[in-house]
This record gives structure tokens, sequence and C-alpha cells, in this order.
């Protein structure tokens, strides 16, 4: 079986619990970070799926690397081997894909509530409709593609995730494990705290960790599982 292709964008948004459920699976991957100066590949032909990660960059910035790995999503989605996308991965596959990525109405930072649409698309992506708690940092958001289902919403960002499909794209940070709620929470600014209610402080984040962490990764077993199901 061939590899997923892992797209890192910057040393400090790894796979974390994507690379976990990867390796507990036996599902070979392969990971290329271009903060430490990997080339992504020209052709996604040698892999099964495609998995995109986040990254504090707006996914209309001018970097090569982005570019890259739209150019790799848009072969992916043509070729039918499943796309998915973390935040900024989410953003990159909404632009390659036709849509617009711009600020959204306030920024999003710690654990928020998202509302699962009551349609069958979305319940097959999460299992149900109706409200969840899931780990967001983000500034800007996307909008749809053609052809994209909208599956989720927030106040502050109407479109939470969308499938295309096989192919989904998240807003919010499902592959977030302990190590990496610990190390972002202490980064987060306390200026956005005080003029956001949409952003949480270090605190709230960690104590949230406790119950909400292991449900949200009850979650990206669900997702995980339904990407891949298509690659095989």
């Amino acid at each position: 079986m061939r590899p997923v292709l892992v797209l890192q964008h910057v040393h400090d948004d790894g796979p974390a619990y994507l690379a976990r459920w990867l390796d507990a699976r036996g599902i070979a991957w392969e990971l290329r970070n271009a903060a430490a100066g990997d080339a992504y590949p020209a052709s996604i032909d040698g892999y099964a799926a495609l998995a995109i990660l986040g990254g504090p960059m707006s996914a209309n910035d001018p970097l090569p690397s982005l570019r890259d790995a739209e150019r790799l999503i848009v072969q992916a989605v043509g070729r039918g081997r499943p796309v998915l996308g973390h935040c900024l991965g989410g953003q990159l596959m909404a632009r390659s894909l036709g849509a617009r990525v711009a600020p959204a109405a306030a920024p999003e930072i710690g654990w928020q509530r998202i509302d699962v649409h009551d349609h069958d698309e979305a319940r097959a992506w999460f299992g149900g409709a109706g409200e969840v708690t899931v780990f967001q940092w983000h500034h800007d958001a996307f909008e749809l593609p053609s052809q994209a289902v909208v599956l989720a919403a927030s106040t502050a960002c109407p479109h939470q995730a969308f499938a295309i499909g096989p192919h989904l794209a998240l807003q919010f940070h499902v592959e977030l494990d302990a190590e990496k709620l610990h190390r972002w929470a202490g980064e987060v600014d306390p200026a956005l705290v005080e003029r956001h209610p949409t952003v949480q402080d270090t605190a709230a984040m960690r104590a949230g960790g406790d119950d909400r962490l292991p449900a949200q990764q009850a979650l990206a077993d669900r997702l995980y599982a339904r990407w891949w199901a298509a690659a095989r």
C-alpha cells in the first residue's frame, strides 16, 4: 500500500495525534516539513492519501510551499486520493479548489463549540448533529468551493468543515495531542484574550484538556477512519 503524504508548514505544528492514529493502524506515512527545507513532491502519484497540517501564515501568503501544497491538493482531488486539511490545510484546500480565504469575523483560539449540521453527510462524518467542542487556533476562514457540503458552523465562522466526497477540510485542530495543547496554550497573546471572547487564556485551554481532549480524539478517530476508508 502506498503511504500517506503529510505536509507540515512550521516546526511547532506537527502531525501529533494524526501520527499516533496512523502508526496504531500500521499505515505507512511520509512527512515533508517545509520549515526544515523539505521539498514537497512534484506528484501525488506515489501516495494513497494526502493530509495537510496547520501554520500561522495565511493561505494567501506568497510562499512557494503553499502553492506546492495547493498543486498536490488539486492532483489528489482529481485522482481520487482522499485529502484531509487541518486549519491552514483546510484553507489551502478551499483556496486551491476556487474558494476565497479571508479574515474571520473574530479569531477563534482555544476550546470552542461548533454546531454540526443535521443532514446525512454531516452525520456520516461526525456521527450525529448538534454541539461539539473542538480546539481552534485561527484568524482566517474559508468559503466553500463548488460542490462542497458544509458540515458544521460556529458564530464567528459559518464554515467550520466541508466535504467533497472523501475529501475533508477542517477549520479546527483535530490532530491536537496533550503535548501540543500544553505548548500552544503558553503562547496565547493576552491582548487577544482581552479583546475577544472567542480567545481563551492559557489556564482555560489547559484545564479544558482534561475532558475535552479525549472527546476530540474520539472524534478524530471517526473523521480519520472515514477519510482513510476511501484510500483503501
